[in-house]
């Protein structure tokens, strides 16, 4: 089955709710922070703009669902200050990604650290402008650490816990991708890691387990949830592995071939470095080199679907799809949830951005 056009309503009931919530503490913080000198506010605003002009909300999305399945309010507030924290962690995470990667552009827009590197070189500011910029996206990823916190304040003990552990996970999945790409790994069991703790388990599982403490049932659902969200984030990553080195930039809003150039250790790579001959082999060792240039950039997609690489990894996120949905008929969810859920496994599996 494949995604149909427009956002899911799994995703469009969820995130109006969730970006009032950001959008009204963070203009409350610039109000405030604006008092104590004005040059406070580009930083604030590149945080409400970062987050409000962009994202799919998948994380407020999984945590609502899962504590709606569990018996919980769907219109209270615990649950999208979680939705509203889980945003500014990923914030957080995506400010920090890009100036360890070097991005330049996110969503179709210049990276928080690139506009302000530009804005102290307009300016004629003393220092080095690279440096500036870096610093201050930075201290923006930071202060949406911080806001997160402070939205997950007087959260049951349960859901605390969740919330601590998924922050430690996506921290070391983040190591684990720069060691991993530091050291040029092309395994599977390396690649498949990476996939679980950068991105997969913060994205589906632990939202999920947020959701289910929230209402108060952590630990009669934890087993059936993870049995869908951990293959689904994984299928998750895939998808993005695979947008990172075929998407339409035009609707990814990020150059073709950025992941080639970063080296980022995926499937993909490990199971097109397995499958390939000497002269293929001697093409991926290009890929992580800066300068890659876009003739090789093609040279590699081509390789990748020669190898069956691309196959292989579109029939692996297929099937993570299928085995997270399966799992659903074992959760003791309302329905209203389980049709949810069902629907953004399918997004989550077949989205094209």
């Amino acid at each position: 089955m494949r995604l149909r056009a427009g956002v899911p309503p799994s995703l469009s009931a969820v995130a109006p709710a969730v970006e009032a919530r950001i959008d009204a503490l963070l203009e409350a913080e610039a109000a405030r922070w604006g008092l104590v000198d004005p040059a406070l506010l580009p930083p604030l605003e590149a945080l409400r703009r970062f987050i409000l002009d962009g994202g799919k909300r998948l994380r407020p999305a999984f945590c609502h669902w899962a504590f709606v399945g569990a018996g919980g309010d769907p219109a209270g507030r615990p649950v999208v200050d979680a939705g509203a924290a889980l945003e500014l962690l990923h914030a957080f995470a995506l400010l920090h990604d890009d100036v360890m990667d070097g991005s330049r552009l996110r969503r179709g827009r210049t990276t928080v650290h690139v506009d302000f590197a530009a804005r102290h070189g307009a300016a004629g500011w003393r220092g080095e402008a690279r440096r500036f910029g870096e610093g201050v996206a930075i201290l923006v990823g930071d202060l949406a650490f911080v806001y997160a916190d402070l939205l997950m304040f007087g959260a049951p003990p349960a859901a605390t816990g969740v919330f601590n552990e998924l922050r430690v996970e996506l921290n070391i999945g983040q190591a684990l991708d720069l060691i991993g790409t530091a050291e040029a790994r092309r395994d599977q069991p390396m690649a498949r890691r990476i996939a679980c703790y950068k991105s997969g388990k913060y994205t589906v599982e632990r939202p999920l387990h947020l959701g289910a403490a929230l209402a108060g049932r952590l630990d009669e659902l934890a087993e059936p949830l993870s049995a869908y969200g951990l293959p689904l984030g994984e299928a998750f990553q895939m998808r993005d592995d695979i947008l990172g080195t075929f998407g339409d930039p035009a609707v990814t809003g990020k150059p073709v071939g950025e992941d080639l150039r970063e080296g980022k250790p995926t499937p993909l790579l490990a199971i097109a470095t397995a499958r390939a001959g000497a002269a293929g082999r001697s093409l991926l060792d290009r890929v992580g080199s800066p300068d890659l240039g876009d003739a090789e950039v093609a040279a590699i997609q081509t390789l990748l679907v020669e190898t069956g690489a691309r196959e292989e990894t579109e029939h692996l996120v297929d099937q993570l799809a299928a085995e997270a949905v399966a799992a659903l008929d074992k959760a003791p969810l309302t329905a209203d949830a389980h049709a949810a859920l069902t629907e953004l496994a399918v997004f989550v599996a077949h989205r094209d951005r």
